[in-house]
């Protein structure tokens, strides 16, 4: 896919021309995006060797037991740096605080690779988790504020194709690395930093910010960190920051059993078959699992405007519980856990395209970093609890599938609340 063609497409139809600025906002956060996506993603792919060789064992149960932790405090960390990220980028700027988050999640993941026992790694996944979790702030923020109304949708859904297309990487990552052992894979997700020169050189600040934050230190009304965070729980947006917290916890609790079990149960299935590449065959699922996703983020740069913000929403989740019911309910073998990846991914994973634009949109100006910020890493604070019980739930159920097919149930809480929130399609963006 030719990238600058698409943002060109993205704005066609818009009676507002596409600007070079906004083409480079919207690659920056693009890009930024997708190593965010492949450096969080790689850690789950060599899971398995990783934590065993770290600890010195080979049972599947201690393995992920020890694993769910390293991704629970990695979660944790996600979300309260995505929470003080997002209120740095209302105070401090979007693209400041996103050259910031992409330097620190890069150095970070690649220090992983260096690791000696299993605490070490899961400190240095931490920190690289407080990166990752402001990114998609930051990112999203400047991109809503950048682009028309007309296009917004289209922008924000033509950058959450960067989560599939990092994810994709890092099962490329993963693939080709992989061979060599598990530190090459993670020394490999060092490489975005290079990417907050671009940032931080031919980005500037986007103007809704900056008339913003210019009228309230010509007032002297400049908020602090304290007052900026606290400002979503009032003034009517208490119901918008409840509402885009279920939303967003709903697809991410209900979607982390796929994303963070399969790979223990691909290796499970594997275990009696001597010609399977376990390595590969994750690999693969996960690459064709990003293949469906692409292909829902491009569906819904079409449908957000059309069926709006909330039956998207309600479409594609309702598409992902079946679909996760079916998967590990129903499937038992690694070839059907192939050929079925791509329509997981596509509902899945590409319905995190229908609250990503949402989010930002409940918020104004002066919060909306905080806010969608909130929302989205609140989600993954609460996620984080999944690994923490997956010793518990595997002696409930009794089985990876059968524990997440029950997790995927939480996402009936997301296709409730989403009637509770307003419908922001064609809505101009408040200050």
């Amino acid at each position: 896919m030719n990238n600058i063609g698409t943002v060109a497409a993205i704005g066609a139809r818009s009676k507002t021309r596409v600007t070079r600025y906004q083409i480079l906002t919207l690659g920056s956060a693009f890009l930024g995006w997708m190593f965010d996506s492949m450096d969080l993603n790689l850690f789950t792919l060599i899971l398995v060797p990783c934590v065993s060789q770290l600890i010195g064992s080979h049972d599947p149960m201690e393995i992920a037991k020890v694993g769910g932790l390293i991704i629970a405090i990695k979660l944790f960390a996600w979300g309260f740096g995505g929470i003080l990220f997002g209120v740095a980028a209302d105070r401090y700027g979007r693209a400041r605080i996103m050259a910031i988050t992409i330097l620190v999640y890069s150095v970070f993941t690649g220090l992983s690779a260096f690791a000696q026992n299993w605490e070490q790694l899961a400190f240095f996944q931490a920190i690289a988790g407080f990166g990752i979790g402001g990114e998609w702030a930051a990112g999203a923020a400047l991109v809503a504020e950048s682009w028309p109304t007309k296009s917004r949708a289209k922008a924000i859904q033509f950058m959450q194709i960067a989560f599939a297309l990092g994810f994709f990487a890092a099962g490329l990552d993963n693939l080709l690395l992989g061979s060599m052992g598990w530190r090459w894979v993670l020394a490999a997700g060092a490489t975005p930093a290079i990417l907050t020169v671009l940032v931080r050189r031919f980005i500037k600040e986007p103007e809704p910010w900056t008339r913003i934050k210019e009228a309230a230190e010509k007032d002297g009304a400049s908020e602090s960190g304290a007052s900026t965070f606290l400002a979503i729980f009032k003034n009517g947006l208490l119901r918008r920051t409840v509402v885009g917290v279920l939303v967003a916890s709903a697809a991410m609790i209900g979607s982390w059993g796929g994303l963070t079990l399969l790979p223990s149960w691909i290796h499970q299935l594997s275990g009696n078959v001597a010609s399977v590449n376990v390595n590969d065959v994750v690999s693969y699922a996960f690459m064709l699992m990003m293949v469906g996703a692409t292909v829902g983020y491009l569906t819904l740069m079409y449908f957000a405007d059309v069926l709006g913000r909330r039956w998207c929403y309600f479409i594609f989740y309702s598409g992902a519980l079946v679909s996760s019911l079916y998967l590990f309910l129903y499937v038992r073998e690694i070839s059907a856990i192939l050929w079925f990846a791509p329509v997981y991914g596509y509902f899945v994973i590409g319905g995190f395209g229908t609250f990503a634009a949402y989010l930002p949109e409940l918020f104004p100006t002066r919060v909306r970093a905080t806010g969608q910020g909130f929302c989205w890493n609140m989600a993954r604070i609460f996620t984080g609890f999944g690994p923490l019980s997956i010793g518990v739930m595997l002696h409930q159920f009794g089985s990876f599938p059968n524990a997440a097919a029950a997790v995927s149930l939480f996402m009936v809480v997301g296709l409730v609340a989403i009637w509770f929130g307003p419908e922001t399609k064609g809505m101009q963006l408040p200050d």
